[in-house]
């Protein structure tokens, strides 16, 4: 069965914009070249085709690196446009200083100002395509949500979170006290060949504890349904797939049956490049280190008057201690009453420590932690044997996360703000567990993308 409805995905949205952006720019380029006496990128030129591979890398790249391809900014007109004009700044920048594998620089500087400006009115022409088109509702994914009623404000939460999707009608025991009683349907009432034929569902999202309430006549509309191919999914599969963390309902006894560890977690040649990549890269981080400590120890005589470092126990791998390096962010003696977690807008924090928190600045010497092997450069990060004890009791499956080294960095970090408290960890806890169980090299490489967006856009706590 095929719904009369049209709809892009999410990973469909991200497809179109990256290879519309490509498009764009190489069409406004073009035309630049042929309608205006423009030198600087001549397509008939023989390396033409190395000039173009080259603005394309550039393009992508920087594009990840500044949100562009960000679902949440491409939906926003005024985030478009800075994410537009930092990747493009980027994008000309490096595209001039390369000119082995791009055109040399043009007598005519005039020349750089029109290849940067036809860049940047081309990705901001397909994002007004994208936001007045492709974003609209005609495009959205229809969903029939199939769940009890104590599950139902979560999910559709959840699930109305993502811009592609939408909740056409929802099948419930009882209806939500809300602006959404309009489109409950009660189980007992239900047609659903009806609902998804009148309704141009795409997709079925099921959501139950209780056997008794998937009844045997409304199974056996399903499996018709399924026959037919509709998309059915249950709830936990969904919420993984579209927000890229385990689901909470699978935190339970039986959670052994539905978690497995990456298979990452096994392959020697993985973990062996791992090891190489911590090393290499904690040694150009130290060297940054100590390039960076005179102006941190000027920055203290002012606004962070103590001691440059401080050493705090956190818990590891196999929940082994170790000794973890920062700069100093915090007025001395900030725990005189024992550990607290920290706030937003924390009063122990300095002027100059909060400074070196927004850019992140404060845990360039863990490199030295990265290199001695106690942390890697992505992983859950490392925390307080304190709250450890705390959360272990509070979360049983906290423990989890010291199956693998802390990092630098990591998937709860780039997905989730700063937790300030036990709800805070719960969140993020599913974070760290989807990356458990998914890692490999490209979800990495995704992180380090997102660290640097954070760095960038000063999103540090």
């Amino acid at each position: 069965m095929h719904a009369d409805n049209f709809y892009f995905n999410i990973s469909e949205r991200r497809l179109f914009l990256r290879v519309l952006d490509i498009g764009f720019t190489v069409l406004g380029l073009y035309m630049l070249n042929v309608f205006f006496n423009f030198n600087y990128f001549d397509f008939s030129g023989p390396n033409s085709a190395l000039w173009i591979s080259t603005l394309i890398i550039y393009l992508l790249v920087f594009g990840e690196i500044f949100e562009m391809y960000d679902l949440k900014v491409a939906s926003d007109k005024y985030l478009t446009l800075r994410s537009a004009v930092i990747t493009v700044s980027f994008v000309t920048i490096f595209y001039v200083f390369t000119p082995v594998i791009s055109p040399q620089l043009p007598s005519n500087r005039l020349q750089l100002a029109y290849f940067t400006l036809t860049i940047l009115l081309s990705i901001l022409l397909n994002r007004l395509f994208y936001i007045h088109l492709i974003f609209s509702p005609r495009f959205l994914k229809n969903i029939l949500l199939i769940a009890e009623d104590s599950q139902l404000d979560g999910l559709v939460a959840t699930i109305q979170n993502k811009e592609s999707n939408r909740i056409v009608a929802y099948v419930s025991n009882a209806a939500m006290a809300n602006n959404m009683q309009q489109l409950y349907i009660a189980v007992s009432e239900v047609n659903l060949e009806k609902i998804v034929k009148e309704e141009g569902i795409n997709e079925i999202v099921i959501s139950s504890n209780n056997l008794q309430f998937i009844t045997p006549e409304l199974n056996k509309q399903l499996i018709l349904l399924f026959e037919k191919g509709m998309a059915i999914r249950s709830a936990d599969n969904f919420i993984e797939e579209e927000t890229h963390r385990i689901s909470e309902t699978k935190l339970t006894n039986d959670f052994y049956n539905y978690f497995t560890f990456s298979k990452s977690h096994q392959n020697n040649l993985y973990l062996a490049f791992r090891r190489v990549s911590d090393i290499f890269f904690s040694l150009i981080g130290i060297v940054f280190f100590i390039l960076l400590i005179p102006f941190v120890f000027v920055g203290n005589m002012f606004a962070n008057k103590g001691k440059l470092l401080y050493i705090q126990k956190r818990i590891g791998k196999k929940g082994k201690k170790f000794n973890i390096i920062k700069f100093r962010t915090m007025v001395e003696n900030a725990e005189e009453n024992g550990a607290e977690w920290a706030q937003i807008n924390d009063s122990r924090v300095t002027v100059f420590g909060r400074i070196l928190r927004k850019t992140r600045l404060d845990e360039i010497p863990q490199f030295i932690n990265v290199l001695k092997g106690d942390m890697s450069l992505i992983g859950p990060r490392p925390e307080r044997p304190e709250f450890v004890e705390l959360l272990e009791k509070e979360l049983p499956f906290y423990a989890i996360r010291h199956v693998v080294k802390p990092g630098l960095t990591g998937w709860a970090q780039v997905m989730y703000p700063y937790a300030h408290s036990v709800d805070d960890q719960h969140k993020k806890l599913m974070y760290d567990l989807y990356y458990i169980k998914e890692r490999n090299l490209l979800m990495d490489l995704k992180i380090v993308i997102k660290t640097i967006s954070t760095i960038l856009f000063f999103r540090g706590t």
